[in-house]
């Protein structure tokens, strides 16, 4: 249910410094725009005295100069390296000392920052995040030394889990030139060329307030949120005005790509499969709430259709999902994922997929199964307002790559208005019009036909 938890989202159209506030159906969030072109959001949470203090930045590795894959995540490590007011490792001190917390995220369409904190403290998270802004210093030494920190990092993350290998190897053959085929992290040949001008090239050009959000969630009003925005974050000048990102909207031809990955660490075999869809900007966006009840339907849940077939009725996988990703500049995407149950082959629980599928898009997609779907989903409403942490996360994504307000505050009555035949006819079109990549990862070929076990490869490449 990524859709659903990172979809329930905010954009406020502004306009001016001091631009109307909007008030949301969904988190009753309120917005303005600083005159430097910052958009400033609230989400109001006055369960207890805290806030999580989020910037989020319009680049991500989707974005990166080919042959420089990994620079906005190795950006991203660079920025707690510190400023003249905040030195060295000041920044993380400070924010464990005041007894918050604080991470950074990279992903192929933004790079986030954030504190969770006590509200009293959040001017000084501000005047942090403000400062670094504008005035990052990066020592040459301490760039080398942080590209072994990303390139280790890689190695034990990427490198080091046969799912994440495959999960990379899938990508790069759904995506083939659109730039979502490189990985967040990068390509380890390329990482060790990422210099510290590299590094300065991207702030320059992507960390300035037009082309930032700030979020902030939790025990706070507008009233006292909004001098804090324009004391520390409106003294930074304006350097240019917000351009909407082009991302590639070129797919190759259609094809059914597999790839297969054996490696001595598996013990467990798994199948995973991603499809391009439609995306909230890319696409048949009529498309868009049709697949996202369609995910809920087959694979949200133990009492999904799809997750009843196939783990409870047959018994053929230990597991399966189905989830759908629509918030990005370019498509979306679509994955399926199951562990077939011991005994079973990875082509053996295909099998049985595939006829489970074709059944219910034949004639398996009834008018209980969309209103099922459509109650487990909304539902999960009254959840996404709990925690300002996750609602911050929601917000500052779906506004990062251009959805707006209208989109967060229609969602129920969009989900609502989707009929029966829609879900068909998206999810039908979802496999007859579109590319898509699976995956089998095994273990290697003599373990897997070792005496006394089925063998387990019987998907081929």
């Amino acid at each position: 249910m990524r859709r659903f938890v990172l979809g329930l989202t905010l954009m406020f159209a502004t306009a001016g410094v001091m631009a109307a506030e909007a008030n949301a159906a969904v988190y009753g969030a309120e917005s303005f725009m600083l005159a430097n072109g910052m958009q400033v959001v609230l989400i109001p949470n006055h369960r207890a005295p805290v806030v999580r203090h989020m910037v989020w930045y319009r680049i991500g590795a989707a974005d990166e100069t080919p042959g420089k894959s990994g620079i906005a995540h190795f950006l991203e490590h660079l920025m707690f390296k510190g400023t003249p007011k905040y030195p060295g490792g000041a920044i993380n001190d400070i924010v464990a000392k005041n007894g918050g917390d604080q991470n950074a995220f990279t992903s192929q369409d933004y790079t986030g920052y954030y504190q969770n904190i006590a509200v009293d403290r959040l001017p000084l998270m501000m005047d942090i995040e403000a400062d670094r802004m504008r005035n990052l210093v990066l020592d040459k030494k301490e760039v080398d030394t942080e590209r072994e920190v990303i390139i280790e990092e890689r190695r034990m993350s990427t490198d080091n889990v046969p799912s994440a290998l495959l999960f990379e190897r899938l990508n790069a053959g759904l995506w083939m030139t659109n730039h979502y085929s490189v990985p967040i992290i990068g390509w380890e040949a390329e990482m060790h060329g990422l210099t510290r001008e590299d590094a300065f090239n991207v702030y320059h050009a992507a960390y300035a307030p037009h082309n930032a959000i700030l979020v902030v969630a939790g025990d706070i009003t507008m009233d006292k949120l909004k001098p804090l925005a324009e004391k520390y974050y409106g003294a930074i000048p304006k350097s240019g005005d917000y351009k909407p990102r082009a991302r590639s909207t070129f797919l190759d031809p259609r094809a059914e790509t597999r790839v297969v990955l054996r490696d001595e660490r598996v013990s467990q075999p798994e199948w995973m499969r991603e499809i391009i869809a439609p995306s909230y900007n890319v696409g048949d966006r009529t498309d868009v709430h049709a697949l996202e009840l369609f995910a809920e339907m087959i694979g949200g849940g133990s009492t999904a259709k799809l997750y009843r077939t196939l783990v409870i009725e047959q018994k053929v996988v230990a597991s399966f999902g189905a989830s759908y990703d629509a918030d990005a500049i370019s498509y979306g995407t679509f994955y399926l994922s199951m562990t077939p149950s011991p005994g079973v082959t990875p082509e053996q629980a295909e099998e049985a997929f595939t006829k489970a599928m074709d059944a219910t898009l034949k004639d398996g997609i009834t008018d209980a199964d969309v209103v099922q779907a459509k109650r487990r989903m909304l539902a999960g409403l009254a959840f996404a307002k709990d925690s300002p942490m996750s609602a911050a996360r929601a917000v500052g994504a779906a506004l990062a790559v251009g959805e707006t307000l209208e989109d967060i505050e229609n969602w129920p009555d969009e989900i609502g208005k989707v009929t029966t035949e829609q879900v068909r006819s998206a999810a039908r079109k979802l496999f007859t019009q579109y590319s898509w990549a699976t995956g089998v990862l095994l273990p290697p070929a003599a373990r897997a036909a070792a005496p006394g076990r089925p063998a387990a490869g019987g998907a081929k490449p």
